[in-house]
């Protein structure tokens, strides 16, 4: 089969990424950018390659050459450009979140199915190998009893909301905030480990209130997911106003895995715990026999092409994409749910 034509909308820096691998890729194309700036979206285009430039997503959809849309625009936008592109017999990949709550992103998985296209949610983490050597090393500890989740990250668009001045990462219009940011990867790692919880209770730490014009409504900076399942509970936390320098955790009965990096996994150990020391004096003495082991993640400069593999696989029929739309409908409920309580609301059609 041909190389699949990409056209790209958005021109941030995440779009730079994906076409990055886009390039690097044998089995896809980069036709070219969107922008409503006509000679923004010409040079975007020339300086990554590309042929045709373009300053409408109605352009996109009449182009013969593309053969599936990426989608990064402000996660407001996300859901009718993702139902417009299906509509239109066009695969369409869109960066997380897929669409700003449950209903929608069934609405466009579903739309997609009666296309007969496939519709994805670009969330690298899902799709990185690193998740396999996760779950291999979960495997290896017994009953998961605990686990922590975590991703945080000062951003410097913080910055503009101390000074005053709107941004669109902290606006309640576009559909944005600490959760729907960075959150997210904690929430869909979260679910592709331990699926769908029972219940979850959201501890948000808000930056703004109902009344705020500078981010449109209640906005969160940071906060905490507890997902509660029968056997065990899993901590999600999440900053996008403060760091986070701890690494995952999963505890079981038989040892515990740590890693570092939720959305891109980097290293980790799996401790096997030896046998347990009761009324242990030293601080830290919990067992003796411990056994540590390395993890080994296959390293890769930027874990995108990773999601475009498999959703190139997906188009070309040799993957199903219904299990990672189901990850992606599962994680918009509990975050449906973690707004709710949080009183954030985001804009609806």
């Amino acid at each position: 089969m041909a190389c699949l034509g990409f056209a790209v909308v958005g021109t941030s820096s995440i779009s730079e990424s994906f076409i990055s691998v886009l390039n690097a890729s044998d089995d896809a194309r980069y036709v070219g950018s969107v922008s409503r700036d006509r000679e923004r979206a010409a040079r975007v285009t020339a300086e990554h390659g590309g042929t045709v430039p373009f300053t409408s997503l109605d352009a996109v959809l009449a182009c013969e050459e593309v053969d599936a849309v990426y989608i990064a625009s402000p996660n407001a936008l996300h859901a009718a450009q993702a139902l417009d592109c299906v509509r239109a017999g066009k695969h369409v990949l869109v960066e997380k979140p897929l669409a700003l709550c449950e209903a929608d992103a069934r609405s466009i998985l579903d739309a997609a199915r009666s296309a007969g296209v496939v519709a994805m949610e670009a969330m690298r983490s899902v799709h990185d190998p690193g998740m396999q050597t996760i779950r291999d090393a979960i495997a290896r500890i017994g009953r998961v009893r605990r686990a922590s989740l975590r991703f945080g990250k000062y951003s410097s668009r913080y910055d503009e909301v101390l000074a005053g001045r709107q941004t669109n990462i902290f606006d309640a219009r576009m559909g944005t905030g600490s959760l729907m940011d960075i959150g997210v990867y904690c929430v869909e790692a979260c679910v592709a480990l331990f699926g769908a919880p029972d219940a979850v209770t959201c501890a948000p730490v808000l930056i703004s209130g109902p009344d705020s014009e500078q981010t449109g409504g209640v906005v969160d900076g940071a906060g905490t997911i507890l997902a509660r399942y029968p056997d065990k509970v899993v901590e999600l936390s999440y900053s996008k106003i403060s760091q986070d320098l701890l690494p995952c955790q999963i505890e079981g009965e038989l040892g515990t895995v740590t890693y570092s990096g939720v959305s891109v996994p980097l290293e980790g150990e799996l401790l096997l715990r030896g046998r347990a020391v009761g009324g242990a004096q030293r601080p830290g003495e919990f067992s003796e026999g411990d056994v540590t082991e390395r993890l080994a993640f296959p390293a890769c400069d930027n874990n995108m092409c990773y999601e475009l593999a498999d959703f190139i696989a997906c188009v070309r029929g040799g993957l199903d994409a219904a299990p990672f739309g189901e990850i992606t409908c599962t994680s918009l409920s509990i975050m449906d749910e973690a707004r709710r309580q949080a009183g954030i609301e985001f804009p609806r059609g």
